[in-house]
Order: structure tokens, then C-alpha cells, then sequence
């Protein structure tokens, strides 16, 4: 009997791996936005920069 009832819930369904998937690309697509704008752009490139050319 919990055999069976284990094995039965062991997985996601398709709907919920659709859902998983679609919060997963809303994730992302806020992370590049993010990522992509003008002060995380300065940012990062001001990190780079200073990593490469040594300076504290």
C-alpha cells in the first residue's frame, strides 16, 4: 500500500513542470534585465577593469 503510494507521487506532472518552467524563463528574464542595465553594466565593467589592470 505506501509502496504504491510513494511511487504515485514520486514525480512532477506536466503541468507542473510547465509552471516550474515558465518561472524559471520569468527569472532569467528579470535577472538579464538586471544584469544589463546602465549602473550593473558600469559596475561590472569598472570590477573587470580594475581586476585586470591590478588596481585596489
Amino acid at each position: 500500500m505506501l509502496a504504491r503510494r510513494v511511487r504515485r507521487d514520486a514525480g512532477m506532472v506536466t503541468s507542473e513542470y510547465a509552471v516550474g518552467v515558465i518561472a524559471a524563463v520569468a527569472f532569467a528574464a528579470v535577472l538579464y534585465k538586471v544584469v544589463t542595465s546602465g549602473q550593473v553594466t558600469e559596475e561590472l565593467q569598472g570590477i573587470v577593469g580594475r581586476a585586470l589592470h591590478g588596481q585596489t
